[in-house]
């Protein structure tokens, strides 16, 4: 017996259905990512084009150098103290006064010396008057050699002892012993002072000189008389300073060897300033660009090359500055063509024209 299929045509009809309505859905997605693609290309924002000057970075010889940490002092100071015990009676100064050589710093209470002094004074006019008696009486032979030499003798202890205490009331007064400009104050009037103790500290801001410990590896390459540069916070203008003085020996402890360099007239520093010390231990090969290159974003440091007219953006690791160069440790090759000018302007892939 032969079976003939049985086709349900209502079957038939609803899975037709549904295909061509699977259809119509993938066409119409289809169309809206065309039409969605072609509205963001339209939209997308045309860059104009920025006239540009470039220049070649390149790769230069610099001297390198070590920085070491040094302050800068007055050549000539001085801390006073007093070389007796008294109560501060006067100090007509106040710190940061200018004082010249010779003036008043302080005096002291000197009604205990002034008291020693006649007492010695009294005893030296009552030896004298013996030792003229005794001499007399010795040259008329009226008198022994022995009591002539102990008559003597007591004349010259009293003269010893008025001399004493009139260089000790000399002591009494504390006097500038150069021009200079009062830098510390420990003590005022109505305190003790003694011997050891210490008064005022004054500094001639006249001469500076800066003091270094410069670590033994590289302190062959200071020499003296040399000539090096010197750096200061604020001072955009770099020093220039002579050393004058190189400790012959290296600290044990630390490793290094203390260094002075004078300063020129009127430098633009104080007594008690950090700064910086460059020591030139050899040379390298370094890119250099123009300052104006390098452009500042946030804490980011930024350039822009050119590549067929088209500006592109990197990421800079600056170093020194000299003059108006800057080092550049990474993110520029030699030869790479830098914008110099008009680079605050670009953003990345901007086209761009040379000026």
């Amino acid at each position: 017996m032969n079976f003939v299929p049985m086709i349900n045509n209502q079957n038939v009809t609803i899975h037709v259905k549904g295909a061509v309505a699977l259809a119509a859905v993938l066409a119409l997605l289809a169309g809206c990512g065309r039409k969605h693609e072609t509205a963001d290309l339209k939209s997308a924002p045309i860059l104009p084009v920025i006239p540009v000057r470039v220049i070649k970075a390149e790769s230069k010889k610099l001297a390198a150098r070590e920085e070491v940490v040094g302050t800068v002092r007055a050549k000539l100071r001085a801390t006073l103290e007093a070389k007796l015990s008294g109560r501060i009676q006067q100090m007509p100064v106040r710190l940061g006064q200018t004082v010249k050589a010779g003036q008043l710093i302080a005096s002291l209470d000197a009604a205990e010396i002034k008291a020693r002094l006649e007492h010695a004074q009294a005893g030296l006019q009552q030896a004298e008057r013996e030792w003229n008696r005794a001499k007399a009486l010795f040259d008329q032979q009226a008198a022994t050699r022995s009591e002539y030499d102990a008559a003597n003798s007591r004349y010259l202890l009293a003269k010893a002892a008025s001399a004493e205490a009139s260089a000790m009331l000399g002591y009494v007064e504390i006097h500038a012993p150069f021009d200079s400009v009062v830098t510390r104050k420990w003590v005022d009037v109505g305190d003790l002072a003694s011997p050891g103790k210490a008064l005022v500290e004054l500094e001639d801001p006249a001469a500076l000189q800066l003091e270094a410990d410069i670590p033994e590896a590289i302190a062959s390459r200071v020499l003296l008389d040399a000539k090096l540069g010197i750096l200061v916070e604020g001072i955009t203008n770099g020093l220039t300073g002579t050393v004058s003085e190189i400790a012959p020996t290296v600290d044990t402890t630390s490793r290094t060897s203390r260094v002075k360099l004078d300063l020129p007239n009127a430098s633009p520093v104080r007594s008690g300033q950090f700064a910086r010390l460059v020591v030139p231990v050899g040379e390298s090969d370094s890119i250099r660009v123009p300052t104006s290159a390098v452009l500042q974003r946030g804490q980011l440091e930024i350039a822009f090359t050119v590549t067929n007219q088209i500006a592109q953006l990197h990421l800079l690791k600056t170093g020194r500055r000299e003059g108006n160069e800057i080092e550049i440790l990474s993110g520029l090759d030699a030869g790479d063509s830098v914008v110099v000018e008009g680079a605050a302007q670009l953003v990345d892939n901007q086209p761009v024209s040379f000026q």
